[in-house]
């Protein structure tokens, strides 16, 4: 652990949390009073369309700006009065990462270092290795993809105790899209943590292991992944007859028909829905199965 967090953290392991946030850009509503928290050592996804307010989320944290009302600490720091402290502290990448183009790789990684302990740029040397990077490239050389890792190196060599990332994997190839990805569950194993805005749900999946879904200034939804992959369920109902159907769902978020079948996505399924549905005198087949985090995602946006 660096030097300038190593006492950052709660002592009840909560790293960031917000708390009856609502923020406006004039008449447009961006966050409408949202609430939650991230404990350490997790990856956590926050998920949304464009406009869903998810990167004026990590603007309020970071103190780059101040909502209307309520609250926000990282690592046990307000987020209005300990702005510099929180952003020396944490490591983050934004969406549209802003870099010295006029530097070389190696240069702006000893620039950046002169804010960090000695150790700053050793780590940085080694990740600049290991994403293929040239140390002696100029930064206006380098495609979208190069300057998505100059950044990622650059927040992740003074080793932070959190890590903040804006669609971190945006212009990277699959391949080191998945092993960066892969590599922040080794840094959560490690007890760190890593909040992380994605577009790429699938990809997400594989590695959070809480998740939140926005929608238009709402929080739609904040479990664990695993409990969320324990209660949601996709049921698949054709009909003899086109008549109304009960979907033994306790929660139906999404529910589609095409002639006599029916699609149901919901939470909670009910203790007899497999013997009720088998014993149903107008169902023909049906299938029940997990969706995926995208076919959840997908449903909640449909809402």
């Amino acid at each position: 652990m660096s030097d300038n967090n190593s006492n950052s953290i709660t002592p009840n392991g909560i790293v960031l949390e917000l708390k009856n946030v609502t923020k406006s850009f004039g008449k447009n509503l961006a966050l409408d009073n949202i609430s939650y928290q991230v404990r350490s050592g997790s990856v956590f996804a926050l998920l949304g369309e464009n406009g869903a307010g998810k990167t004026t989320t990590i603007r309020i944290l970071l103190g780059l700006c101040e909502p209307e009302s309520g609250s926000s600490t990282v690592l046990g720091l307000d987020s209005r009065t300990n702005d510099l402290k929180i952003r020396q502290s944490v490591g983050y990448v934004p969406e549209q990462p802003i870099l010295y183009d006029w530097m070389t790789v190696d240069e702006i990684g000893r620039f950046t270092a002169a804010f960090y302990p000695p150790e700053f740029m050793n780590r940085y040397g080694k990740m600049a290795e290991a994403y293929g990077l040239h140390r002696n490239a100029k930064i206006k050389s380098l495609s979208k993809g190069m300057r998505a890792k100059v950044s990622l190196a650059l927040a992740l060599a003074h080793d932070p105790e959190l890590l903040i990332l804006d669609e971190p994997t945006s212009g990277l190839d699959a391949l080191v899209r998945r092993e960066f990805l892969e590599s922040m569950v080794d840094r959560a194993a490690t007890g760190r943590t890593v909040f992380l805005s994605s577009h790429q749900i699938a990809e997400v999946e594989r590695v959070a292991d809480t998740v939140a879904i926005m929608k238009k200034s709402q929080l739609l939804l904040v479990t664990p992944m695993e409990e969320l992959k324990k209660t949601a369920h996709l049921i698949t109902v054709t009909l003899k007859e086109e008549t109304p159907f009960d979907v033994p769902l306790k929660t139906v978020i999404e529910e589609r028909t095409d002639g006599r079948e029916r699609r149901f996505l919901g939470h909670h399924l009910h203790q007899d829905a497999q013997q009720t549905l088998k014993e149903h005198q107008n169902v023909a087949k049906f299938e029940i199965r997990t969706p995926s985090l995208e076919e959840i995602f997908i449903s909640y946006m449909g809402k």
